[in-house]
């Protein structure tokens, strides 16, 4: 049974579950998760959570992630992106020099209004599925970070392409079309690319079409689900312990091989006696105990 984190290259003209069907296919494995939804005319990194892995899908999906995007000036448009109705055109008449402040000034914490045609659910119905009935409701605004945002490429004096890098829960779409309001010309999204998302990069990215080619050494492409947590520390527990360990019971200083004080957030890796990892567990500065987070181990 397979079990780890494959790195998805999304092409253009699949949907994040389409993917995810796919793989299920061609790997005959029910368990799979993808970690971030791509619209169906993006694409880049979408890394899949497979078998065992599916635990960790919550992690990478809280990862940071990276972007390549193409702004257009001019226009706003129903869906924020290239494949909605215009709505409203105006003149482009700033600098370049302006364009580029309006940029980088987006840096840093940002209060985001969510898009219509989102999949966030309020009072559990999709955006998405309001909008194309044509209604349009309040979004609660979210607080996101954009750690980077630059120009890279000017294809035209309206028309640029930005890399971004940013916090969880961003859209870029939107992040486009709030350019365009500071700017007061308007603007929307056109190609857009993921890049990264946490450790998984477009480097290391595969097509569907190039794993079921490879479906056979499937196991070749699978990260470790361990692998998201590289850089947590890491603790092993006497044999006599591995019990409470595969039972998710707390565990004490005195059951750890070694122990460091220097936990970031409290968090760590807890392996067994034999170096096989079991789950990650929270330091409680109280009781100097470490408590179960997330087991990973099925007996």
């Amino acid at each position: 049974m397979l079990s780890g984190i494959i790195n998805i290259y999304k092409e253009k003209g699949y949907t994040s579950h389409d993917v995810v069907a796919k793989a299920r296919k061609i790997l005959a494995e029910k368990r799979i998760g993808h970690t971030g939804t791509l619209d169906p005319e993006a694409e880049g990194v979408l890394p899949l959570c497979i078998g065992q892995a599916t635990k960790v899908v919550q992690y990478i999906t809280d990862a940071d992630k990276c972007y390549e995007a193409e702004v257009i000036l001019g226009a706003y448009t129903t869906t924020e992106d290239h494949t909605g109705e215009v709505i409203e055109t105006l003149s482009v008449d700033v600098s370049k020099k302006e364009v580029e402040q309006a940029v980088s000034s987006f840096k840093g914490l940002y209060i985001q209004i969510p898009p219509m045609y989102s999949a966030i659910k309020i009072n559990g119905v999709k955006l998405y599925e309001l909008a194309r009935k044509g209604i349009v409701i309040d979004r609660p605004a979210r607080e996101v970070t954009i750690y980077d945002c630059q120009i890279t490429e000017w294809i035209t004096d309206s028309r640029f392409k930005i890399r971004v890098h940013c916090s969880k829960g961003t859209y870029i779409r939107t992040l486009c079309t709030d350019i365009g309001k500071k700017l007061g010309c308007g603007a929307y999204m056109g190609a857009l690319l993921r890049t990264k998302v946490g450790m998984y990069t477009l480097e290391n990215s595969i097509p569907l079409d190039y794993l079921a080619a490879h479906k056979e050494d499937a196991d070749k492409y699978l990260y470790p689900l361990e692998a998201i947590f590289k850089d947590l520390p890491k603790v092993s527990v006497k044999a006599p312990s591995n019990k409470f360990l595969y039972n998710g019971n707390k565990l004490s200083i005195s059951d750890l091989k070694a122990f460091s004080e220097k936990f970031p957030n409290g968090l760590v890796r807890v392996y067994d006696s034999n170096e096989l990892f079991i789950a990650l567990y929270r330091l409680d500065n109280n009781s100097q105990c470490l408590l179960v987070e997330k087991m990973f181990y099925t007996q």
